[in-house]
């Protein structure tokens, strides 16, 4: 669900599978007579494909009160000849927000919820690091990232607890800034939101959601967790570049992070939800939302001044954000979006109210950017724009700047490394158990000669020690989603170890415990 995640790139050779429209060239609605906008747009997309190494993808469009395009392209899982399709499911992941904010006003619409309550007249349990923000912080702060933390995902990410758990742990988590003084991406947050939802209502998020959007909406295909893929036959695989080859990944399950990003759909369902965006919070004459409190959740509740995410914004002036939306400009028109990365997945959905125009672009690769390429292409299609920017190779150029700070840095880590050292201590004395105040605790074990770090709320955050230099180790994850990762020692006064800095999220210390039933620290 990571909104700025590590961008991957590779080589890969894709079978590019193009699909019947749902809604042919020759009938497509809204289209001006004699202009077809999507003239040479399937030959874009396999250009596009190739280009980012995408497997497969789908989008549909939709203009004014009607979907006017649906299709999918490539295949679902490579090597496999199933085709993508318009009823192929993706995993949305942040894109699932909007869906928070949407399912929070309908409680709104009924006075069991205001936007500025204090979230503890919801939740008497949830606390902040600061007293003061505990007692401030609202239902508005939970939907807008300005709620002064930064994002301690690994509070929730792999890991066994529930989302009360998270909520509960928070209160750990040190602020980063003062509240509403800087945009700070927070998943928590937002799970929080579920979580006052919950409370409320007395139904759960899921819950809420399905009957409260998915259903009023006709979006019968759509569900709220990977369990419910279960059985299903029409479903992307995700995929993700590891060891410079792209290739199928497990689906995560994010249960316990709901509310932030666990919604699963495909562009037919999306095309509805779209629909409702357009047509100011009903659709098919139904209102599921009031006029007014759809209004609220794409206005601009506060400005993005975080200096990543508007390095990532091109021609664009401004990024502001409203409940679960990104709003910013595009060709001088109110442009309202939001993407979704979790494990193997990368979605976008957005819109142009003015022009009552919207896309949804689902693909199963990690971290891909050639959803914004693609949207702001087929915008410029209807705009009637001539010809029509190549946004998705405007877009990979910004993308490749970043890929090449990253390739610096660790090129630098590398020519840092101190050949022939060897760490201070046996193996054995460094195995032990290592305590956060925040994310709880991470065992290392010897095993099989060689050490293993696990952090232990989390079966799956397992990796396998290798010799850096000195006391510093690489952590080679088992699961390959989570690639390498730093771990240090750092020795005290008496020669033992006392820390270790185990980078799950930045560097993050953990202090040695004095007794462990694992190993002892003689």
């Amino acid at each position: 669900m990571n909104h700025s995640p590590r961008f991957l790139a590779a080589r890969c050779t894709l079978a590019l599978a193009t699909l019947a429209s749902s809604a042919t060239l020759a009938q497509r609605p809204g289209v001006r007579s004699g202009a077809d906008p999507l003239r040479g747009f399937d030959q874009y997309v396999a250009r596009a494909m190739k280009d980012w190494k995408v497997p497969g993808l789908a989008i549909a469009v939709v203009k004014g009160d009607s979907m006017v395009f649906a299709q999918g392209y490539g295949v679902r899982r490579l090597g496999e000849p199933a085709a993508v399709d318009a009823q192929t499911l993706f995993a949305i992941g942040s894109a699932s927000k909007a869906f928070t904010g949407a399912a929070m006003g309908t409680l709104v619409d009924e006075r069991k919820v205001k936007w500025d309550d204090p979230v503890t007249q919801y939740l008497p349990y949830f606390q902040l690091y600061d007293p003061w923000v505990t007692r401030q912080i609202t239902v508005r702060d939970l939907l807008t990232h300005r709620s002064g933390l930064s994002r301690g995902d690994q509070l929730w990410y792999g890991t066994t607890r529930s989302r009360e758990d998270v909520v509960r742990g928070v209160r750990n988590l040190k602020p980063s800034w003062s509240m509403r003084t800087r945009f700070g991406y927070q998943n928590i947050m937002f799970i929080t939101a579920g979580e006052v939802m919950r409370a409320a209502s007395g139904k759960t998020w899921n819950d809420l959601v399905k009957e409260r959007i998915f259903a009023p909406l006709g979006m019968t295909s759509s569900n709220t967790s990977v369990k419910d893929l279960a059985g299903q036959a029409d479903v992307a695989s995700p995929h993700a570049e590891i060891d410079d080859t792209v290739r199928p990944v497990p689906w995560r399950n994010i249960d316990n992070a709901g509310p932030a990003g666990s919604i699963n759909s495909n562009v037919v369902d999306m095309a509805r939800w779209i629909r409702l965006q357009l047509d100011g919070g009903q659709v098919g004459g139904k209102q599921v939302l009031s006029p007014a409190t759809h209004k609220e959740t794409i206005t601009p509740q506060f400005v993005v001044n975080d200096p990543l995410f508007f390095a990532l914004l091109g021609e664009s002036n401004f990024l502001t954000y409203g409940f679960g939306w990104f709003i910013q400009d595009f060709r001088g028109r109110k442009f309202v979006n939001h993407g979704g990365n979790i494990d193997g997945m990368s979605a976008l959905v957005g819109f142009l109210p003015e022009e009552k125009l919207g896309v949804v672009v689902l693909t199963n690769l990690n971290s891909t950017e050639i959803t914004l390429g693609l949207m702001e292409n087929l915008f410029d299609r209807y705009l009637g724009v001539s010809p029509p920017k190549d946004w998705s190779a405007e877009v990979r150029q910004r993308i490749q700047k970043f890929q090449a700070q990253g390739k610096e840095a660790q090129q630098k880590r590398v020519a840092a490394r101190v050949p022939n050292t060897h760490p201070t201590l046996p193996l054995e004395r460094y195995a032990g158990s290592y305590e956060n105040e925040l994310y709880g605790t991470t065992t290392v074990r010897l095993e099989n000669g060689g050490l293993v770090v696990q952090y232990d709320p989390s079966p799956t955050t397992v990796g396998d020690l290798v010799h850096w230099h000195f006391d510093s180790f690489e952590a080679r994850m088992r699961d390959p989603m989570l690639g390498k990762i730093p771990v240090t020692f750092e020795l005290g006064a008496d020669g033992k170890v006392a820390h270790m800095v185990f980078e799950v999220e930045g560097p993050v210390e953990w202090k040695r415990r004095a007794m462990t039933t694992t190993a002892t620290n003689p």
